[in-house]
């Protein structure tokens, strides 16, 4: 049998086995071994690493693609991955990278030195032939790339305008993932439905709103994958996707709402959880509105009752964050720092303080999206406690890819909040992607709420640009300080993610990254 008829046979006997009902676990022998079948929390946006920036899509890349490193299994430390090893100058500003022999990209093309410059010109040059095939949203990783050279074949040198202490985690990052330049040449703007990477699997098919399939790469430089193929499902709504679990539709399902987690507790099922470096925010119109003024921004975070969301709504899966940095970068972590506690009085007499009693407020919430919990019964539960202390708070609803594409561009003349939720591989990056002045939309951010602070400008820049950890450490828990007074976003909580697997899965196990992994899985 064929793999395309393989596929497309687990896909019929999944959607049979969610049909016939919960308990129906005999239908799990039908879809056959070797093929696992995931149920992602959304379709994805584009499958060209360049040209995203939510996780749920990052889950297909990495199995897709390779990097010049990776992060090491179960760390965030860098290792080495189609680069074999590296030097950095005395100055920190030229990486050289020696590549690894023999790779090709999974349309037969060579991988080299050529192939990883063009990434990088790609990304960064506007004059190259192919950077309209963006649109690199998160570019910003690699601001700091004056040059990429190449030395020889296997030998590519980087120039850094300035030491740039990120620079190896962010090409570990999904960002950082190489491409086939002639997959991009031949397919243009349409590459993000045609992808060509170097990773364990390879791109099969498409089919919008029912699944991305991903083929074994027999010759694969790390050695070829367990499964024949493994089938991405996008399953919007939380309770549809438990019910497939249950029903053994799926073999794995990401983000398990925290008030389904007990049903998997019993035989057939493996719950899994790992810490990472998670913060779930509101982002507040800074530019506009009742929001413009620091004391109703304030009362917002002394307001919403965080606590009782921690505990009620994500069953105690997460913890009440303390701003914008997450406790899982313990070295960076501001940790004399306090969440704003719950205080309904204070709020209203800020709210009162700043003439916003009775302020009607645009609240925009996802109905699902990566790492965003269990977002219409979050904002559900914010909109109760503002509107308990004086505002008048109106929800619009999004689906995930549509919410994406009204809160990027910002919030200015639409909305006064939105809900956001971001997982990051370095304690510079949520900040400098979204609360430097530099990072406004207009300027090619996510600084969505346009807060702006010269000081913070000024930490993190000096934070990015040193190769001391503990100075950079020193910066960026001054920053941490600033930025939870100045209140730009509600810091609500810090996720601890999860994952339930059948007991037909083997050799899983989460990643603090927030990827999934799937080269050494296994399914009987």
């Amino acid at each position: 049998m064929k793999l395309m008829e393989l596929t497309r046979r687990a896909l019929l006997a999944s959607t049979a086995a969610f049909a016939l009902g919960l308990g129906v676990l005999p239908a799990q022998a039908q879809t056959p071994e070797d093929v696992l079948i995931v149920g992602q929390i959304a379709e994805p946006k584009a499958l060209d690493p360049a040209a995203v920036t939510a996780v749920n899509d990052f889950r297909i890349l990495m199995n897709v693609y390779d990097g010049l490193v990776r992060y090491k299994d179960g760390t965030l430390e860098v290792e080495p991955a189609l680069a074999t090893d590296w030097s950095i100058s005395d100055d920190g500003t030229v990486y050289t990278f020696n590549l690894r022999n023999g790779v090709t990209f999974h349309d037969g093309s060579a991988f080299n030195a050529e192939a990883v410059k063009f990434n990088f010109d790609r990304m960064l040059d506007e004059g190259h032939p192919y950077h309209d095939t963006g649109p690199f949203p998160l570019a910003f990783f690699f601001s700091a790339v004056e040059a990429v050279e190449v030395v020889d074949p296997l030998t590519v040198k980087f120039t850094l305008n300035a030491p740039y202490a990120p620079f190896l985690s962010n090409l570990a990052y999904p960002t950082g993932l190489i491409v086939s330049p002639a997959a991009v040449a031949k397919h243009g703007s349409e590459f993000g439905r045609n992808p060509s990477g170097t990773g364990p699997f390879k791109f099969a098919e498409w089919r919008s709103n029912e699944a991305v399939v991903v083929e074994a790469n027999a010759d694969y430089w790390g050695g070829a994958p367990e499964l024949q193929a493994v089938v991405f499902r996008p399953i919007t709504d939380a309770n549809t996707r438990t019910a497939e679990m249950l029903a053994g539709g799926i073999d794995l399902m990401v983000e398990v709402p925290p008030v389904a987690l007990s049903e998997f507790q019993g035989d057939g099922f493996t719950v899994h959880e790992q810490a990472g470096p998670h913060v779930w925010f509101l982002i507040l119109n800074a530019k506009e509105g009742p929001f413009a003024d620091v004391r109703v921004r304030q009362a917002a975070n002394y307001a919403i009752n965080k606590e009782a969301i921690v505990n009620d709504v994500l069953e105690g899966t997460a913890a009440v964050a303390a701003g914008p940095t997450p406790p899982a970068f313990a070295w960076a972590y501001n940790d004399s720092l306090e969440p704003y506690p719950y205080n309904p009085d204070k709020a209203r007499e800020l709210i009162a303080a700043a003439g916003a009693e009775g302020a009607e407020l645009t609240f925009y919430v996802t109905e699902g999206g990566s790492g965003m919990l269990d977002p219409v019964a979050m904002g559900t539960a914010i909109q109760a406690d503002l509107e308990a202390v004086g505002l008048d708070v109106k929800i619009e609803t999004y689906e995930w890819n549509t919410f994406l594409g009204e809160v990027n561009p910002g919030l200015e003349g639409k909305a006064d909040m939105a809900e956001m939720a971001w997982m990051t591989n370095d304690p510079d990056t949520l900040p400098f992607l979204a609360l430097r002045t530099d990072a406004w939309p207009d300027k090619g951010g996510f600084n969505s709420g346009y807060y702006s602070n010269p000081k913070v400008d000024e930490l993190l820049e000096a934070a990015r640009a040193s190769t001391d950890q503990a100075e950079r450490a020193r910066l960026y828990q001054e920053m941490q300080t600033i930025v939870q007074e100045d209140a730009p976003w509600v810091f609500v909580a810090n996720w601890k993610q999860n994952a339930v697997t059948s007991d037909r899965v083997g050799d899983f196990s989460l990643q603090p990254s927030f990827f999934l992994l799937l080269d050494d899985v296994t399914k009987n």
